[in-house]
């Protein structure tokens, strides 16, 4: 098979799809000796900080090559089509939701669509274009179901999703697959944390409404009212379109008691989960939920959400609550921060989970949902 992977979803902030899209080029570029592939950039220094990360230059069976023109352009729905057919490429896999629509030929088209919350809750991420243009996002989603002759989703609740929202008939359910994301190596466990007095609790994300992150400022309030000596710890960039959380800080008093980091390397990243004394991820709505495998891979015991995609991951290695009710979230991190019994109970079961979540195995899946692709009548 000749394949086309499109790199320009890797942007200079390393983070949900471009981390998705940069490790399943290293492990496709590790386990696949019998296909070739082309990396698709718009960006020099980018593809070269992701040659380093992943040394596909390594592999006989990789190259790049860059394009003049941007993924949301005319020109990339013009050009791109004319390049895939000079290419003699079989398939064309976009990582994230956007695609040529039009004039591939004989080329097929695989989109890999990580969730779709604009299109189920608008109000989880009002300001982002997406939903700005809802109109426009709702008709060009429809179409990408439409055309694609594959859509891999990480998730079981994300495919079902796709099948539902998207109107796809059940002749068509086949086409779209679901192939769980995996975890680097990088994150284990490290030494345990200092004995210390006051208890972290740590989350790794956005801002968006969606990711709930005003509860869990609540939620430290409630843990502190229940006698914990704790902090929070928010990692990621900072977005100034959604400053409910910060505001909510200090409503409750609780901003001497927030750390805001902004977007970290991963090196610090590890660190982060390593130190934490437990790991939050209370959102609305997850795709896949990456944040959480990597914290549970790290040996850190976890709270999650028990909607959406997160059960899927967790299994029975976090303590699952309903988003909704703060007093169950504020039960939940108060046990794993003064019960060492249930802390090192969840921190066990949680790196035996992540062990399960592989990039190799990722890799692997996406080659035969390639294969299978390819096979089907167009």
């Amino acid at each position: 098979m000749k394949i086309c992977i499109d790199a320009r979803w890797i942007f200079p902030e390393l983070s949900g799809i471009g981390l998705y899209t940069q490790e399943l080029i290293h492990a496709l570029a590790a386990v696949d000796r019998e296909n070739d592939y082309t990396l698709l950039f718009d960006n020099l220094e980018i593809q070269n900080r992701v040659r380093l990360a992943t040394r596909f230059d390594l592999s006989q069976r990789f190259r790049a090559i860059r394009v003049p023109y941007g993924l949301f352009s005319l020109r990339n729905q013009w050009k791109l089509p004319s390049l895939l057919k000079k290419e003699g490429f079989d398939l064309y896999h976009s990582t994230n939701y956007m695609m040529p629509l039009w004039g591939t030929g004989s080329v097929r088209r695989a989109v890999t669509i990580h969730d779709l919350i604009p299109l189920l809750f608008p109000d989880h991420a009002p300001r982002s274009k997406k939903t700005r243009l809802f109109p426009i996002y709702k008709r060009l989603m429809l179409e990408v179901a439409a055309r694609a002759d594959l859509i891999i989703a990480p998730s079981g609740s994300t495919r079902r999703d796709i099948i539902r929202e998207l109107n796809i008939p059940p002749p068509r359910e086949e086409r779209v697959v679901s192939i769980p994301e995996g975890v680097s190596p990088k994150y284990q466990p490290g030494p345990p944390p200092a004995d210390r007095a006051e208890k972290i609790i740590l989350y790794v994300g956005r801002s968006d409404p969606y990711k709930n992150l005003p509860r869990l400022v609540e939620a430290l309030a409630g843990v502190r009212a229940n006698g914990v000596n704790a902090r929070l710890r928010v990692v990621g960039s900072p977005d100034p379109r959604y400053p409910a959380a910060p505001r909510r800080a200090a409503e409750l008093n609780m901003t001497p008691f927030v750390d805001w980091t902004g977007y970290v390397s991963d090196e610090q990243l590890v660190r982060e989960y390593q130190s934490a004394d437990v790991f939050c991820l209370p959102s609305r709505y997850e795709g896949f939920g990456l944040t959480l495998l990597e914290a549970m891979a790290c040996g850190i015991p976890s709270v999650c959400s028990n909607i959406g995609s997160l059960p899927e991951v967790a299994g029975d290695a976090a303590r699952k609550i309903d988003p909704a009710i703060l007093p169950q979230l504020v039960t939940a991190l108060t046990e794993v921060l003064t019960r060492a019994d249930i802390a090192e109970d969840l921190g066990r079961r949680g790196h035996q989970r992540a062990a399960q979540f592989t990039w190799e195995r990722t890799a692997r899946q996406t080659i035969e949902a390639y294969r299978q692709t390819l096979a089907r009548p167009a």
